[in-house]
């Protein structure tokens, strides 16, 4: 299966037994990230979650949910 990375839109082919070629094929709102990306955005998130200046916040969805 060929797929293209929706950062870089590099093409590389994937085994079809594979699970995420599967997972691209029936669901087609996922999208394919080589992994020289996902790498480079991974560095980099764990970059900013280090500096302490990064902050995760709660859906509204989950705070709704609370009350």
């Amino acid at each position: 299966m060929k797929v293209q990375c929706a950062i870089c839109d590099r093409i590389d082919e994937l085994p079809d037994d594979l699970p995420l070629a599967k997972k691209l094929r029936n669901r087609p709102i996922h999208t394919y990230m080589c992994p020289e990306c996902h790498d480079r955005i991974e560095e980099r998130t764990n970059r900013r979650l280090a500096s302490g200046k990064f902050i995760f916040y709660k859906s509204s969805r989950l705070i709704e949910n609370e009350f």
